[in-house]
């Protein structure tokens, strides 16, 4: 007994003094996230190192294993298309929590990793500012809001649902409009060729298929030659997922809203091919009255592992759809007088007695691509895409009054607030002589073709030095005209509007009023150098590009004038650009960059008064912009300070507007100099795990520099109405969007199951947008938007369901059904003793934002 008991205590005394990591065990935790973009790689691969006990990563990244093995050391975790990496477990007793671990893709990978690190920036080492969105959080607290909105809480950044149409939302980042932010999809720029502006509905069933969106405020990281004013917006879509599996989702929400998605993926096969598909229907009321919506998105990809040096992948997607729309603005008291209230929408009416927009858009813009990455040698790798976009649709909206009848004086009841009674519209073009249409309805057409090619070589000339040089080709035809939408009962619209054509007796469907089309070609090219050696990144790049436009306008040119066909006239643009980021520790880094670029005008400043006649006093825009900034790093608490000055030279850009009768208006401005500068901060802190919250301040000073001299006013079959002699903007704050917001957001796993999440975004400092054709007279200023803020609030529950894995969100926008504006546009009035106009709020149109809106719904994964 003596014997036992003396053995008993030498065993004991022995293995307390034994090294603690002697008898390793214990219970290892972590999330596997992409290097680049930060989003969770489910089905990553954990492997205790000498042994063949393996555990994957869940649908989020992160992963449980237990280890129980004495000589436990470390782990490796893999993922198909990605780096091996070994983590260090030494020491294991009881829970370790690696944290995020982050893998660097292979150049061959399905990932499609070229295109991503090429006009994607990595924090600590790309010297901009920048702000990432990954899947899970769009998922998370989307509902019904679209790509725009989701940006909302970033710096800088101004989003709205403007009238509240499906897909009509706009965003505007550091005071700039979209047409001065590049907008691109896995590297491949979308903006319009012709205005810059972007068309949020093209895309707005794409975010189920999103895997992380970066908006890169600035100068931006992309080595295409897309010269960016405000900032980029990357989009980057999943492309083939490298484990087998597909989920369903059914969205139900406020305003008759309604979505049901799928997506299935085969995984990498045997033979190295992977294929992908998904696709979605929504549908919906609006929030405010007529705003029907119907729409639906696709998406494919197939990738093909030829062997170790080459990769193809075809991808594939579009939005085809149709949504009502509200493109009036009104003024508060209209607002406040409608029995709808903020809901009130005045382009609608009943046809039969059914819906019927009086303003609406269709459009479908699917995009195919097929890119091939070539590991040449060990040094060197080439990526090559080319991609074609058919685009075919336009809006709709009633003929003007000068054309045939007045819509507005058929509301039922003759009340402003009740529909246009489309029904009494037919019988008065039944009535009519020999069945001509006194009143119908018309569409817009913006058709496109679009053909382009990237290709990026990447060269490493030593270990701490990369040059990168890169193509971007494009070709572009812009086909617009006006055309029968509706002939409400009518026979044929008489129209005079082709030249080659006078008193047409046009059916449903024909062209009227215009027809043309612009050509643009684009041949860009641009040369990086990259450094990176211990804590010093840094780059500088040249770019240069050639635009071409030429105009042909069918209607206003006979078919024999050689004027028909304008010359072409070519406008050739660069860009200089370098920064330096330097980590002074683990902790703290800094970063500069400084830019300057001259791009060609947008093409209605060039061929101005809608005529093909070549603007001699177009001129390249000139813009320089430098910023400072400061990153602070710890495992809890991130944090960016951000100083930014842009000056921007040679302006030019077409503003449209609504008139005083209702009417829609254009002018082409130009030589319009301004200046944006101002701070920003943002912040991430996890106090614990289960806590993240996360934080913003931005504040601008945006202002326009100078007054301009005649301008021209055109209608909307571009029909020169009007001049004005003398427009004063020196000293304006550019207005549009807040030029102060804050935000803050709280996302709390109350379980594994359970996470909750609330946000507030804050905006200030508000001058509504404005014609400055009205600016006639030294002073006047546009009206001030009221400050506001609004909350959100999103939850999701994961479960099991027969073997699945299963996850229900809900989302509530605008909490509290706060009222507020979210759009203005200043309209003068006019002083009737002296004939002077002044700002009134009583005369600014505005939309008010949406009131309380909410979504659920139910994703099953298997």
């Amino acid at each position: 007994m003596k014997y036992n008991l003396l053995s008993l205590f030498l065993l004991m005394l022995c293995t307390s003094l034994a090294p603690k990591d002697l008898f390793a065990q214990g219970t290892v935790k972590g999330k596997i996230v992409d290097a680049t973009t930060k989003e969770p790689l489910p089905g990553a691969t954990v492997v205790l190192k000498g042994t063949n006990q393996a555990v994957p990563a869940s649908a989020d990244g992160t992963f449980t294993m237990k280890v129980d093995d004495a000589n436990a050391k470390a782990i490796l975790v893999n993922y198909i298309g990605y780096i091996q990496k070994e983590v260090s477990i030494a020491g294991l007793n009881g829970v370790k929590n690696l944290g995020t671990i982050a893998l660097s893709a292979t150049e061959n990978s399905l990932n499609e990793v070229l295109i991503t690190a090429n006009s994607y920036a990595i924090e600590r080492e790309t010297p901009v500012a920048m702000s990432t969105i990954t899947s899970d959080i769009i998922v998370e607290k989307a509902g019904q809001q679209e790509f725009p909105e989701l940006l909302k809480s970033t710096p800088g950044v101004y989003a709205t649902k403007s009238g509240g149409g499906y897909g009509d939302s706009r965003i505007n980042l550091r005071g700039f409009q979209s047409a001065n932010i590049a907008v691109m999809i896995n590297g491949v720029p979308v903006n319009d060729m012709e205005s810059g502006k972007v068309y949020w509905s093209n895309w707005a069933g794409l975010t189920d298929v999103t895997k992380a969106m970066q908006v890169q405020r600035g100068l931006g990281a992309s080595k295409v030659a897309v010269p960016s004013v405000g900032g980029t917006i990357n989009i980057i879509t999943k492309t083939t997922d490298a484990i087998k599996g597909g989920s369903i989702y059914q969205g139900l929400g406020s305003n008759g809203y309604s979505k049901t998605a799928f997506s299935y993926s085969t995984g990498l096969t045997e033979n190295g091919w992977a294929f992908a598909v998904s696709g979605s229907k929504t549908e919906g009321d609006g929030w405010a009255e007529g705003l029907n919506y119907d729409a639906y998105s696709y998406f494919f990809n197939a990738s093909k592992l030829i062997n170790e040096k080459h990769t193809i992948s075809l991808t594939g997607f579009g939005a085809p759809q149709y949504h009502a729309q509200r493109y009036d603005r009104l003024t508060i008291q209209e607002y406040r007088d409608a029995p709808q209230g903020l809901r009130y929408n005045p382009n609608w009416g009943v046809l039969n007695g059914d819906f019927q927009t009086i303003s609406g858009n269709f459009y479908h813009k699917p995009q195919i691509s097929l890119n091939h990455y070539w590991t040449i040698d060990e040094t060197s790798f080439l990526s090559t895409a080319a991609y074609v976009s058919v685009g075919t649709g336009g809006n709709e909206f009633d003929n003007s009054p000068s054309a045939g009848l007045d819509f507005e004086k058929y509301r039922f009841g003759n009340n402003k607030y009740q529909p246009i009674n489309l029904d009494a519209i037919v019988e008065e073009n039944g009535n009519s002589e020999d069945g001509r249409a006194l009143g119908y309805l018309q569409s817009n057409r913006n058709d496109h073709r679009w053909y382009g090619v990237l290709s990026t070589y990447q060269k490493s000339l030593s270990q701490n030095f990369n040059l990168l040089a890169g193509a971007d080709l494009r070709y572009y035809k812009g086909i617009h005209f006006n055309s029968v939408r509706n002939l409400l009962g009518g026979q044929y619209v008489l129209d005079n509007g082709d030249i080659n054509n006078p008193n047409k007796k046009a059916d449903q469907g024909d062209k009227i009023g215009f027809y043309n089309e612009g050509i643009v070609l684009w041949e860009g090219g641009f040369l990086q150098g990259e450094y990176k050696a211990g804590p010093l990144a840094a780059f500088v790049s040249l770019a240069g590009s050639n635009t071409s436009y030429q105009r042909i306008d069918y209607f206003k040119y006979k078919n024999d004038d050689p004027m028909q066909k304008s010359d072409k006239v070519n406008f050739f643009g660069f860009q200089t650009k370098g920064g330096a980021n330097y980590n002074l520790t683990e902790n703290h880094n800094l970063f500069a960059n400084l830019g300057y670029f001259e791009k060609a005008p947008f093409f209605n400043s060039v061929f101005l008064n809608n005529e093909n006649v070549v603007n001699k006093e177009a001129v390249r825009e000139k813009i320089l912009s430098y910023e400072l900034g400061y990153g602070y790093r710890t495992a809890k608490l991130s944090a960016n300070v951000n100083l930014y000055r842009t000056t921007w030279r040679d302006r030019s850009f077409t503003k449209s507007f609504q008139g005083q009768d209702g009417s829609r208006y254009f002018a082409n401005l130009l030589n319009v100099d301004a200046l944006h500068q101002g701070v920003e901060v943002d912040f991430a802190y996890n106090p614990i795990k289960t806590v993240s919250l996360k934080g913003m301040v931005s504040v601008g000073d945006w202002t326009w520099l100078n007054d301009l001299g005649e301008t021209k006013v055109f209608d909307e079959n571009q029909v020169e109405v009007g001049k004005v002699p003398a427009v004063y903007m020196a000293g304006q704050k550019v207005g549009d969007s807040p030029q102060t917001t804050a935000a803050i957001g709280l996302d709390v796993n109350v379980t594994t199951e359970l996470k909750l999440g609330v946000d507030y975004n804050y905006f200030a400092n508000f001058n509504a947008d404005f014609n400055p054709t009205d600016l006639t007279t030294p002073g006047m200023t546009p009206w001030s938007v009221p400050d506001y803020s609004v909350f959100d609030a999103n939850a999701s529950f994961k479960f099991k369901f027969a073997g699945l894995n299963g996850t229900l969100y809900a989302t509530v926008n605008n909490l509290f059904n706060t009222e507020y504006i979210s759009d203005a546009f200043a309209r003068f009035g006019t002083r009737p003793e002296t004939g002077e106009k002044f700002n009134d709020v009583t005369n600014t149109q505005v939309y008010f934002g949406n009131g309380t809106t909410w979504t659920t719904g139910l994703k099953i994964n298997f």
